[in-house]
């Protein structure tokens, strides 16, 4: 009974250790997929770049913009250039126009990719309105920069030796919970206590 009794309890402490080994690795899944496509590109995911180039070549590459908003997003959203061509390693800045149509004051967010996809661990952003959230008045209009270079490297890059051309594509979604300012989640937690 006893060889029994040791048993089980070996089996149920392995049979614990794998539970948590799931539970552990489906909360590091979400940031490690998006680590491992920002530092390979997969999907079209661009890479977000501290600085310049420090390489310019004569490769000339051409980038098109194309922008677009969810169904739930009263806004119109579009590149002011459908496209611009540059030489690689060459930093640019194109601008993106939002215009809220609505009624109310809204937030929203953007995804990005890029194609062809492979192109996306090349595309680099210095500057982009995808990093952050965007609220927009009822009404308003804003002006949208993103700043990039495709990286040299790609000139090396058999699978990319023949690409003339590269889409940059956003699209806005509605955020329903937006972020709060520090300052502001502090004034509304003084506000309530005083309640």
């Amino acid at each position: 009974m006893d060889g029994l009794s040791r048993r089980n309890r070996k089996v149920a402490i392995a049979c614990a250790g794998t539970f948590a080994f799931m539970v552990g690795a489906a909360y590091a899944a979400v940031p490690l997929y998006d680590l491992f496509c920002r530092v390979t590109g997969f999907g079209g995911t661009t890479q977000v770049a501290e600085q310049e180039s420090e390489v310019v070549i004569n490769r000339m590459i051409t980038i098109r913009f194309d922008g677009n908003v969810s169904g739930k997003l009263s806004w119109d959203f579009k590149p002011v250039e459908r496209s611009v061509t540059l030489k690689m390693g060459e930093t640019a800045q194109l601008p993106y126009i939002a215009v809220n149509n609505g009624a109310n004051r809204t937030v929203g967010t953007s995804t990005f990719n890029v194609t062809p996809v492979s192109a996306g661990a090349y595309f680099n952003k210095l500057d982009c309105f995808c990093f952050t959230e965007q609220p927009l008045e009822p009404g308003e209009t804003v002006e949208m920069p993103v700043v990039f270079f495709v990286d040299p490297e790609m000139d090396k890059d058999p699978e990319l030796k023949h690409v003339k051309e590269i889409t940059l594509s956003y699209t806005f979604f509605p955020v329903e919970q937006p972020e709060q300012p520090v300052a502001a989640r502090t004034v509304t937690s003084v506000t309530e206590t005083n309640l």
